[in-house]
């Protein structure tokens, strides 16, 4: 149990939890976030009826469009393994009836369960699947930049998991790209009535922090082309193959814990310990050894951390009451992940340093936290068998 003497205060929701530093909110007159607002106009305006007769469209101009172009694939399908593009693909093939050719970028911190529950996914569907793994040596410069630069490691995760799929729809004459859950359910960058679109404006503006491949070639002193696999198609590209690029989502009410529920049942999908959720298996995140360090960035940063995103939607979708989410709040985010020892040795990077560096990105009116005031949590289970940087 935390030290609520120590444990951050920050403005929230006056519905669910959010607080004032998650990005792109805002409390309305009623001390309600836009992030509800937008949630009571998926259930009460969009027409996810019509929604999906959309959808069927599309797939029906897909596969008409994939026999045209004489292409086995009737569309690409971005997987990491977790949750969400699992349900996505099962939903691609089983209900839509889809060929995709499934595409995952390999940002290096896959655990254990997660590589089972792919490998399971793809015998079970029956699927071709192309996956990259970019040089660990660039990736490594690329960790420790981003993190000086914007207290955010992950920019060449976020990066290539975008741009790959791309890259590889214009390489393969795929027309359609489908991705999972839409942008409206987490954050206000999109209305739910708004048909969003994964595209070069979102790449850009919410997903690489503001630094380009170009940009980072630069920082880190390599070659433009090392940094290959994390530049964005040119749009003359996109448009000469056609490329729409579109979230499950927008066609379907998304509803995360039952859509786990599918993928457990019809493809044996299994759930796993995280660092920063319950102290039991979750649905959330588990495919990156690094779930745990980059919550715990995110409350250094920002007064917050994975709990505060769970709860939230359990509020929403009438699963828990405010009170009881602040409850689960206080408990768990206050510690601090064993992973991040590991972190700190693929970086070579001292703790001081690191917390030096994260403090540097407090977002106001976030309040300063402590470090040392914050205990560690238990290990992962598969935290000794993960790759070590020998010295």
């Amino acid at each position: 149990m935390s030290d609520n003497k120590k444990f951050p205060e920050v403005e929230r929701c006056s519905r669910c939890v959010l607080p004032i530093t998650w990005e792109t909110v805002h409390f309305d007159n009623d001390g309600v976030c836009n992030i509800c607002r937008n949630w009571e106009e998926k259930y009460q305006e969009v027409d996810w009826e019509q929604r999906r007769r959309n959808l069927d469209e599309i797939c029906k101009g897909a596969k008409a469009e994939a026999k045209t172009r004489g292409n086995k694939y009737d569309c690409l399908l971005p997987f990491s393994g977790g949750k969400d593009s699992t349900y996505t693909l099962y939903y691609v093939v089983r209900e839509l009836g889809l060929r995709p050719l499934v595409v995952s970028f390999d940002h290096g911190f896959y655990r254990p369960r997660t590589l089972e529950n792919r490998q399971r996914a793809f015998r079970t569907l029956g699927v071709d699947v192309l996956s990259f793994t970019p040089n660990w040596k660039v990736v490594q410069k690329l960790m420790l930049e981003s993190l000086i630069r914007k207290g955010d490691f992950c920019w060449h995760c976020h990066a290539g998991v975008f741009v790959y799929p791309m890259q590889e729809a214009v390489r393969q004459n795929v027309p359609l790209v489908i991705w999972g859950e839409g942008g409206g359910e987490y954050e206000a960058y999109f209305r739910f009535q708004q048909l969003e679109e994964t595209d070069e404006w979102k790449f850009n503006r919410r997903i690489i922090l503001g630094m380009r491949a170009e940009d980072m070639a630069g920082f880190i002193d390599v070659d433009i082309e090392e940094l290959s696999p994390f530049i964005y198609p040119e749009k003359s590209e996109l448009e000469r193959v056609g490329v729409k690029s579109l979230p499950l989502g927008n066609f379907t009410p998304w509803n995360v814990q039952e859509n786990v529920k599918v993928i457990e049942r019809e493809l044996g999908w299994q759930k796993d310990y995280i660092e920063s959720a319950y102290n039991e298996p979750t649905y959330e995140k588990i495919e990156c050894q690094f779930t745990g360090v980059r919550d715990y960035v995110k409350f250094l940063k920002r007064g917050f951390s994975r709990m505060t995103h769970l709860t939230t939607l359990d509020i929403r979708h009438g699963r828990m009451t405010r009170e009881e989410a602040m409850k689960h709040i206080r408990e768990h985010e206050w510690r601090k992940p064993k992973s991040l020892e590991v972190f700190l040795d693929y970086l070579d990077l001292p703790e001081k340093e690191f917390n030096e560096i994260v403090a540097k990105h407090l977002i106001k009116p976030a309040p300063v936290i402590t470090p040392g005031d914050i205990p560690y949590g238990d290990k992962l289970w598969d935290q000794d068998i993960w790759y070590r940087e020998k010295k």
